[in-house]
């Protein structure tokens, strides 16, 4: 990709990438990029539409249907316990989103050229909004949103899509000492995926790093629960990505979502106390296996 776009550049005058990138400020690169734009789309045609919707991936329908999905949804928000706020995000966050707190390439990012980009990962935008509320005093936060989402970077297989639907829950507050709170932020999202998912749902953990939260789990997650949350210790996904610990979750050998600790709440607060965390399933995969 990049050396693609070394090559783009080549056939610019020199200077022009430092132009664009620091020598305009947002407002004068958005009116540029709109005109080109306009200019753009006014030369195309109906036929060249027609083209471009069964051909470009990132506009072609989902092959799921759309009723099954509603019953999914509404399954999901029935079952949310009143602790969390339920958030109807927009389709676009602001540019960096990802990049910014979850260190996402953003070429696998669909980047706009109002200064947002294209709903990728729900857990990202709720961090922020929960760090809002954090700032603003509220004690502990629990929030939950359901989104269809766009990813940049090809998905090969059977019925993958360049958008598909995440159910996520994402809880902060702070610190209390020795995993308490991860412990407690633990058992509120399990008892949930348990509680959808059934007496079939497969929830595991893995460790990235020794901490006292294997502890808390044996100690106060897994009495909690009641159900087997079981450890996965071959896992290496994602290790870079969350912090400390991740989630997986799935139903009947079928991997549904994951989630984990980050540090997202506490880079966005500059606080080191904060704790994060995160959870989320496909609502498309869980509509295919009928759960």
């Amino acid at each position: 990709m990049e050396q693609v776009s070394e090559r783009f550049w080549a056939k610019l005058p020199e200077g022009s990438r430092d132009a664009l990138v620091d020598g305009l400020s947002q407002s004068e690169l958005q009116s540029v990029l709109l005109d080109v734009t306009r200019r753009r789309a006014a030369k195309v045609t109906p036929a060249r539409l027609v083209q471009r919707w069964q051909q470009d991936r990132f506009v072609r329908p989902s092959s799921i249907d759309p009723r099954e999905l509603v019953n999914t949804q509404q399954r999901l928000w029935a079952a949310l316990p009143e602790k969390f706020d339920g958030v109807q995000l927009s389709p676009v966050t602001p540019l960096g989103t990802c990049s910014a707190i979850a260190t996402i390439n953003q070429h696998q990012v669909v980047s706009t050229i109002r200064g947002t980009e294209v709903a990728s990962d729900p857990t990202n935008e709720l961090a922020i909004e929960a760090a809002v509320r954090r700032r603003a005093g509220q004690d502990r936060v629990h929030l939950a949103a359901c989104q269809r989402v766009v990813r940049a970077q090809p998905f090969d297989g059977p019925g993958m899509s360049a958008h598909f639907e995440l159910f996520v829950l994402v809880s902060s507050a702070r610190d209390t000492g020795s995993c308490r709170t991860e412990a407690e932020l633990l058992i509120d999202h399990l008892r949930f995926w348990h509680d959808v998912l059934g007496d079939k749902s497969e929830l595991s953990f893995t460790s990235f790093k020794e901490s006292a939260l294997r502890d808390r789990i044996e100690d106060t997650v897994r009495p909690a629960l009641g159900v087997a949350f079981t450890e996965d210790t071959d896992r290496t996904k994602s290790e870079s990505y969350y912090s400390g610990a991740a989630l997986g979750i799935g139903r009947a050998g079928e991997g549904l979502g994951d989630g984990g600790f980050t540090t997202w709440t506490a880079d966005l607060l500059g606080d080191a106390k904060e704790r994060c965390l995160t959870s989320c399933i496909s609502t498309e995969r869980l509509t295919v296996i009928g759960a």
